[in-house]
């Protein structure tokens, strides 16, 4: 009797006609296949191997091929098909069902190739409440969690493995497999506008949830029921200049006036003891530093030095996106290499010792690099073993498919959206609470701003004025400097202090009723004259109406700290050392600060 192989009945091989060569066998181990494949590859298909760029969605998911209606981006079938490209970051919100028939589409695309390679689908995090396209997605369909600094605010491992293990389960349901987080930065620098990503400014306490999120996203060792974990940004971007952001040239400069750059690092050596399958270094580019004056992605002496030889990381190392070339949102991000050519950036990033490319989609660069003779073949092998060995790992060339019925049963449960509206809950941050106001009666008569009266009748009486109210509740976030362009204007920087005219009609109300204030904290705010004013101050890390008024009318605790402090004046701000954590002079609420509810049996 003929036994029939494995190979040849799984959902790949039934979908490619059944096995035909042995990297299709996973009875056979892994650096086998590995090396089996890697033996058929031509160099074309090798270097697209190296490029991970944005695969876009169009309206409710669709998959576009038609050129003429992409927005943005490029089609993931000329990228699949021409340019042997098989690793994309889903750009865009849409229905989990959605997203899984999108991921099928482009999985029958990449199988329909000569080799079949199936496709990587990576994304930003989609489980929060920052909606900006360079970094987040918003959790349309998805459980809705505070953002990660509400994860530090609450501080559990537990809490943060469980997260990330939600996280597992939902992007497993719908084809993603690298989870271009977490970020680990240190948010030290309190303008810098990707605060509300990181665990805050801590270096141990973001180790710790560094490692249970990339466990929780893993689990014990990489495989087939793993999302891989593509940390972020080495060896740390938290320090920036002036606290603006590198994606923008103005923001390029990555500074340690108080010599910190074992601190920053210190996370990251968490993250690989925790087995974190990925690195992506940011664009920062240090200066006055013994460092080469080049942005991380470009540098040698960091990605090959550092992160390979001295911690003897050999998974793969991502760039940020858009090293190489312009593009319609910007200058590359070629920070002190900007003299230099796309071919000549990617020799450079190259010989840092990066595996693939982000956001770019331009194999050929590659290839006439390997074709001059400017790199070895070998070179290029070198990355490519790490890519495809990912993929054997993680059980894509036998189960490349998801069940699109499913995802939607998957995603987004009843207990998964319970889960993260306790989070939202546990995460705020009580910082004042005048003679135990909080938390307050059922049916209080109450003046709103920032919430929706019909969420606020279902826990008191909604009156028309303060002056009507026992006690008023105003929502607000961090104040920050509207910019120009197609992406700055989603990057909240510079000013953190409300100014007059912003602070006029809260203290306004503050005189006329008891005020409970609540400000989203994406940045440490300058709140001085509203601390003062305020009968009750909760800090937010994004969180719903709901969930915070079930934390002020007692049917939650509040468990959040301060992840970072919140400073007295943009001039103390303005005198802080970008990379040391705490250096504020006389803050209004330090780091670490949180009340707690005195009423036993509240929460």
């Amino acid at each position: 009797m003929t036994r029939t192989s494995p190979a040849a009945v799984s959902p790949r091989n039934r979908f490619r006609g059944g096995a035909t060569a042995p990297y299709e066998n996973p009875s056979l181990p892994v650096p086998e296949r590995v090396e089996d494949l890697l033996g058929r590859m031509t160099l074309e298909e090798k270097a697209g191997l190296m490029f991970h760029s944005q695969g876009v969605m169009g309206p409710a998911g669709e998959f576009v091929e038609d050129a003429a209606r992409m927005q943005w981006g490029e089609l993931v079938r000329d990228m699949v098909e021409n340019r042997h490209m098989n690793h994309f970051n889903l750009v865009g919100a849409a229905e989990p069902e959605e997203i899984a028939a999108w991921h099928n589409k482009a999985q029958q695309v990449a199988l329909s190739t000569r080799l079949g390679i199936p496709v990587t689908l990576s994304s930003d995090p989609r489980h929060h409440f920052t909606e900006n396209w360079a970094m987040s997605a918003t959790a349309r369909g998805f459980a809705q969690f505070p953002e990660t600094t509400g994860l530090a605010a609450i501080g559990d491992e537990v809490t943060v493995r469980q997260f990330a293990e939600l996280v597992r389960r939902e992007y497993l349901a719908v084809g993603i497999r690298v989870a271009l987080h977490p970020q680990i930065d240190l948010a030290t620098e309190p303008r810098w506008s990707r605060t509300s990503g990181t665990f805050g400014e801590n270096a141990d306490l973001t180790g710790r949830l560094a490692a249970a999120y990339i466990k929780g996203l893993q689990g014990e060792a990489l495989g087939p029921h793993s999302v891989a974990a593509m940390t972020k940004h080495f060896p740390g971007g938290g320090p920036q200049k002036d606290g603006e952001d590198p994606h923008f040239p103005h923001g390029r400069e990555q500074v340690y006036p108080g010599g910190m750059f074992d601190l920053h690092l210190a996370p990251f050596l968490k993250a690989l003891e925790a087995g974190t399958s990925q690195m992506m270094p940011y664009y920062g580019m240090p200066v006055d530093t013994d460092m080469e004056a080049v942005g991380f992605g470009f540098n040698q002496g960091v990605i090959t030095g550092l992160l390979r030889e001295r911690l003897g990381f050999d998974g793969i190392v991502c760039t940020d996106w858009s090293l190489l070339n312009d593009t319609v949102y910007g200058a590359a991000r070629a920070w002190g290499v900007e003299q230099l050519t796309p071919s000549e950036r990617t020799l450079k990033v190259i010989e840092a010792g990066c595996d693939q490319f982000g956001g770019e989609s331009s194999p050929d660069l590659v290839v006439d690099l390997v074709r001059t003779g400017k790199v070895s073949e070998e070179r290029i092998d070198t990355s490519v073993r790490r890519l495809l060995r990912e993929k054997f790992v993680l059980g894509l060339f036998e189960n490349p498919f998801v069940d699109v019925d499913a995802a939607a049963s998957i995603v987004g449960t009843v207990g998964a959206a319970q889960a993260g509206r306790s989070a939202q809950s546990r995460s705020l941050t009580l910082l004042k609470n005048t003679d135990a106001m909080l938390p307050l009666a059922e049916g209080t008569r109450v003046y709103v701003e920032g919430v929706d009266p019909k969420t606020a009748a279902e826990y008191g009486t909604v009156v028309a004025a303060p002056e009507e109210a026992d006690v008023a509740i105003l929502r607000l976030r961090t104040p920050y400097d509207e910019r120009t362009g197609p992406l700055e204007r989603y990057f909240h920087a510079g000013r953190l202090a409300f100014d007059a005219d912003e602070l006029a009609p809260v203290l306004d109300v503050c005189a006329k009723a008891p005020t409970v204030v609540d400000i989203y904290l994406e940045r440490p705010a300058v709140i001085p004259e509203i601390a003062d004013a305020a009968a009750a101050l909760v800090g937010n890390y994004g969180a719903g109406d709901g969930p915070l008024l079930d934390v002020l009318f007692g049917r939650r605790a509040p468990e959040g700290r301060l992840p970072f402090q919140l400073p007295r004046s943009m001039a103390d701000v303005e005198r802080q050392r970008s990379d040391v954590p705490s250096d504020g002079t006389d803050p209004v609420f330090e780091y670490g600060h949180g009340l707690a509810y005195a009423t036993p049996g509240v929460g």
